[in-house]
């Protein structure tokens, strides 16, 4: 099965939110979604609030899940993309928990 992270909206007009789900590539747009991992905030005072469970992220990028451009964005500001380079460069660190 094919499957992407990506931003699936919610909330109001100029009061949005997001979840960062994993959903089946081959579904169209509001999907089934096999399962959420964060939530994105952007309108959150003072801050944009971002919260990602990186086990489950970095589990699915394990599985080959692909990333959306927004999602890949908010990946790399969380550092989970680099901790994924740096399992897949050396696996045997990653397990050794």
């Amino acid at each position: 099965m094919a499957t992407v992270i990506r931003m699936q909206r919610g909330g109001r007009t100029h009061d949005a939110y997001y979840r960062v789900v994993v959903v089946d590539s081959r579904t169209r747009g509001q999907g089934s979604v096999l399962d959420q991992i964060g939530v994105y905030h952007p309108c959150a005072k003072p801050n944009p609030r971002i919260e990602l469970n990186k086990e489950k992220a970095l589990d699915w990028l394990a599985k080959g899940a692909q990333l959306s451009d927004t999602a890949r964005s908010l990946f790399s500001k969380q550092g989970i993309l680099a901790e994924h380079a740096a399992r897949a460069n050396n696996p045997k660190a990653s397990s050794a928990v």
